[in-house]
């Protein structure tokens, strides 16, 4: 996300993180924390749901954006319920396969990017150069 943040230059943008001490390197403000998570810990998903839900109902974003892992998924999954659009941006590391994250993505997000251009699928995922 840190590579995309020149985009989002001029808008009201608020971070969610499970490093808050990169986001204060980073000078990121707003920013809210929530736990890491991922399938194989259920407690810590379910904990890392509800913090997201509170962050969401706070902000109201109109879009959501991740660039990926189960964090950015349940974030996703919170703004749909209030109604924002979803975009995901799977990482730079999957140039195999889309993340796991990224697969479930594809059925929630309003769009999904690859960074790999033999990962795009026509009307599924999509390919624009790489962030990097």
């Amino acid at each position: 996300m840190l590579l995309l943040r020149g985009a989002f230059e001029g808008m009201d943008v608020t971070y969610v993180t499970n490093d808050i001490r990169l986001a204060q390197r980073e000078g990121l403000s707003p920013c809210y924390a929530i736990d890491d998570t991922n399938r194989h810990h259920p407690l810590r998903s379910l904990r890392c749901a509800w913090s997201a839900m509170r962050i969401i109902a706070k902000v109201r974003p109109d879009v959501v954006i991740s660039t990926g892992a189960a964090p950015g998924l349940i974030c996703m999954v919170a703004g749909r319920l209030v109604g924002a659009r979803g975009l995901w941006v799977d990482s730079m590391a999957n140039a195999e396969r889309l993340s796991g994250s990224g697969r479930l993505a594809r059925r929630l997000a309003h769009r999904v990017f690859t960074q790999w251009p033999h990962l795009a699928v026509e009307g599924e995922v999509e390919y624009h150069g790489s962030a990097f």
